[in-house]
């Protein structure tokens, strides 16, 4: 593994970490068999997102690398290759656990050049992975954010996300909180294949109910919408039915995108489940990463339509931060690395 690539001495930009920082650790129990934890202290832990990304946010924040949840088309299998780790089972099971992310944070936030910007969480990996149940370094990272009032966004597939109820309420007191949570589609038996480490389409959407219960207003992201598998009016139709039934304040549908790294994974898995559908997929997909526009346009059209016919509107506006931290001078935000946008 090419640590170095991250590490104080490479050739690259500013290390991530110190060569003397990483331990890696493998836990026998059932929850984590097979899965290897390379824990290191990272130097930066605020993100600039890349100017050039569709995202509307700057900045994110994500104490993981690698997921467990094995999501097979997951567009952030790239990242693993920059530490010469496998791009496939490797990205499931070879997990980078930033440890000391909360002290981090808190230290970032308090710097006089943050000026309190949104930040984004489970942009590229989950934050609330399974990882996160032995690690627990989210109610760090949300104290700290709760105690500044900086306003901040977290996407999951992770039902743990209860865990820190009290804190998101906590902090939803004093600054805008998005909470939203990906579910694609509800078909089982698609779900056991392309996201096998993940709680069920059920679950998360029992999450959700949770959240909006308890006052926490959430959203949902339909995605991955998967073409020829996930896609059928009746599969948007049950799906859309069982989010609104959930209490989401909204839902966006995004239509699977294959980049380097992940395409080749899931070309792989399909060839295996869905050989038919190869060809299909290559003509889909001839124009690089996404789908044809006409393609997503009518997703998102036929979406829109059925949230409207189940009653899903619009996620309000939250309220302004409550408290504001004095003597922020204007400036550049605390220098990161560069992050890849979830689109």
């Amino acid at each position: 593994m090419r640590w170095e690539n991250l590490t104080e001495g490479s050739a690259g930009p500013a290390a991530l970490f110190g060569a003397d920082a990483v331990v890696t650790r493998t836990i026998d129990t059932p929850e984590f068999r097979g899965i290897t934890f390379h824990e290191v202290r990272a130097r930066s832990i605020v993100n600039r997102v890349p100017g050039a990304s569709r995202m509307p946010f700057e900045w994110t924040v994500n104490p993981y690398r690698g997921c467990s949840h094995a999501c097979v088309y997951c567009f952030a299998r790239k990242t693993h290759s920059y530490l010469d780790l496998d791009t496939g089972v490797g990205f499931d099971s070879q997990i980078v656990v930033k440890t000391n992310a909360p002290d981090l944070l808190r230290r970032e936030l308090g710097s006089p050049r943050w000026t309190g910007a949104h930040i984004a969480m489970g942009t590229n990996v989950d934050c609330y992975q399974r990882a996160e149940g032995r690690y627990r370094l989210m109610p760090g990272i949300i104290e700290a954010l709760r105690d500044r009032a900086n306003p901040f966004s977290i996407l999951t597939k992770g039902t743990l996300i209860l865990r820190d109820l009290p804190l998101l309420q906590e902090a939803a007191e004093v600054t805008e909180v998005g909470i939203s949570v990906s579910v694609g589609f509800t078909d089982t038996g698609l779900w056991r294949t392309v996201e096998p480490g993940t709680p069920s389409p059920a679950a998360r959407l029992g999450a959700v109910r949770a959240l909006t219960d308890a006052g926490i207003e959430c959203g949902v992201l339909m995605a991955p919408v998967i073409p020829f598998l996930g896609d059928s009016p009746e599969q948007l139709r049950a799906t859309v039915r069982a989010v609104a039934g959930a209490g989401a304040t909204s839902v966006t549908p995004l239509v699977l995108h294959l980049r380097p790294g992940a395409r080749e994974w899931f070309t792989a898995w399909l060839g295996t489940h869905h050989p038919h559908l190869v060809p299909r997929y290559e003509r889909m997909y001839a124009g690089g990463s996404y789908a044809p526009t006409w393609y997503q346009r009518r997703i998102t059209r036929q979406v829109h339509e059925l949230a409207a016919e189940f009653g899903i509107g619009p996620a309000r506006r939250g309220e302004a931060r409550k408290i504001v931290t004095p003597g922020r001078p204007d400036g550049s935000a605390p220098a990161g690395a560069t992050q890849l946008s979830l689109l």
